[in-house]
C-alpha cells in the first residue's frame, strides 16, 4: 500500500529531537560543568584531606644559649612543621602574635621545668590545638611540661574560628550571584559602556547593603564575631564588590562562560585555599600559595584581623581585594567599550532605503 502525505508520522525522530534538545553549544557547556565539578572535588579534597602544619611561624623566648638550641631542635623536626625564630621575651612574643607575624611561641623558664606556650585560636582553632599537641609532645620528650595561654582567643560563639570564613564565603557568593544576574538579565555581555557603568553602580549598592547585613548578623544579632561592625561592613562591601566586579569582567570577556570562570576562581580555587577550615600553614603548598591572592583568602585573613587581632596585618589583604575591585571594574568597562566599538553602524543609504515605504 502506498503511504500518502496524510499518513506520514508527524513526530520527529528521536535523533532529531536529541539534536534539537542538546545543541553543540549546550554540549560544550555541559562538558564545562563536568570539568568544573571534577575540579571542585579535586581542589577541596586535595586541600583539606590531610592537613599538616608546615613552616608555621613560631617564636622561642629563652636565654640566648637555650634559645639557639631550642630553635635548632624545633627546626629539625621531621616534616618541618615549624619555622622557629628567637624572640626577646614573652612580651615581644605576644606582640608578634597579635601583629600576626608568628602563630605561636614557646616561653622557656630556665629556673624550672614548666614552660609556656602562647597561641591564638582567633587565627584558627585547629592550628592552635595542633601547636599545643605538638609542643606538649616535644616538651614531654625533654622531661618538661607546658601550659598553654591563648593570647587571642576565638569567641565562645565562634566554633573552631569558622565564623569569619563563612561570613566571607557569604559575601563572595552574593558578589558573583548578583553580578551574574545583572549580566544575564539582558544578554551575557554588556551592550554599551553606559550599561556597564550602571551595572557596576548597582553592584556597589548591592555590596554596601550586603556588607552591612553580614556584619550585623555575625555581630549584634548572633554574637559570633567580636570587632567593629563598621570595619566588618567596609570589608564586606569591598569583598562583595571585588567579586562582583571580577565576575562582570569575566562575563564581559567570555559571555556566559564567565560565570563558570568566576566560580572556578572564587569557589573551586578560593574557598579551600582561604585558610578557613584549616589555616594557611596547614594547607598543601599549592593552596597555601594561591590563597592570599584570591578574595576568599584575603577576606578571611582580614575578617579575623578585625575580630581578634586589633585590625593588625590587614594591608596586604586589603590591597589584594582592592586590586580585584579595580581590575574587575576596568576590564568590565574596557570590554564593553571594545565591543561597542566593533558593532557595525548601518550605512546612511541603507537607513534611508529602509525608511521608504
Amino acid at each position: 500500500m502506498t503511504q500518502t502525505a496524510g499518513d506520514a508520522d508527524p513526530r520527529p525522530s528521536f535523533l532529531t529531537e536529541t539534536r534539537d534538545a542538546v545543541t553543540p553549544r549546550a554540549t560544550l557547556l555541559v562538558i564545562g560543568v563536568i570539568a568544573l565539578q571534577l575540579l571542585f572535588i579535586a581542589s577541596y579534597v586535595g586541600a583539606l584531606h590531610d592537613p599538616k602544619p608546615r613552616d608555621v611561624p613560631f617564636g622561642v623566648a629563652a636565654p640566648q644559649a637555650v634559645a639557639g638550641q631550642t630553635v635548632t631542635r624545633l627546626a629539625g623536626i621531621e616534616g618541618e612543621p615549624l619555622d622557629p625564630r628567637t624572640v626577646t621575651d614573652a612580651a615581644a612574643a605576644r606582640d608578634q602574635i597579635l601583629d600576626r607575624r608568628i602563630d605561636g611561641a614557646l616561653i622557656i623558664d630556665p629556673r624550672g621545668s614548666r614552660d609556656t606556650l602562647l597561641v591564638a585560636s582567633g587565627g584558627g582553632t585547629v592550628l592552635a590545638t595542633t601547636l599545643e599537641r605538638l609542643v606538649t609532645a616535644l616538651e614531654a620528650a625533654e622531661g618538661r611540661t607546658v601550659r598553654t595561654v591563648d593570647v587571642a582567643p576565638a569567641s565562645a560563639q565562634d566554633f573552631d574560628g569558622l565564623s569569619s570564613f563563612y561570613l566571607v564565603v557569604g559575601w563572595c557568593v552574593g558578589g558573583y550571584l548578583a553580578a551574574s544576574i545583572l549580566a544575564i538579565s539582558s544578554g551575557a555581555r554588556p551592550a554599551t559602556p553606559r550599561r556597564a557603568v550602571i551595572r557596576l553602580l548597582v553592584m556597589a549598592l548591592v555590596a554596601a547593603v550586603g556588607g552591612l547585613g553580614g556584619a550585623v548578623i555575625v555581630g549584634p544579632v548572633l554574637g559570633a564575631l567580636p570587632g567593629s561592625v563598621w570595619a566588618l561592613w567596609g570589608l564586606g562591601a569591598l569583598i562583595t564588590f571585588a567579586v562582583g566586579a571580577a565576575t562582570l569582567a569575566l562575563q564581559g570577556l567570555f559571555g556566559v562562560v564567565g560565570i563558570g570562570l568566576a566560580i572556578l576562581l572564587v569557589v573551586v580555587a578560593g574557598n579551600p585555599s582561604a585558610g578557613g577550615a584549616f589555616p594557611l600553614p596547614m594547607l598543601p603548598p599549592f593552596w597555601k600559595a594561591i590563597g592570599p591572592a584570591l578574595p576568599p583568602g584575603a577576606g578571611t585573613w582580614a575578617a579575623r584581623s578585625i575580630a581578634y587581632f586589633r585590625g593588625n596585618a590587614m594591608t596586604g589583604a586589603m590591597l589584594v581585594l582592592s586590586a580585584w575591585a579595580v581590575a574587575g571594574s576596568a576590564v568590565t568597562l574596557l570590554a564593553a567599550t571594545l565591543r561597542a566599538g566593533r558593532r557595525p553602524a548601518a550605512p546612511a543609504a541603507d537607513a534611508a532605503d529602509a525608511a521608504q515605504p
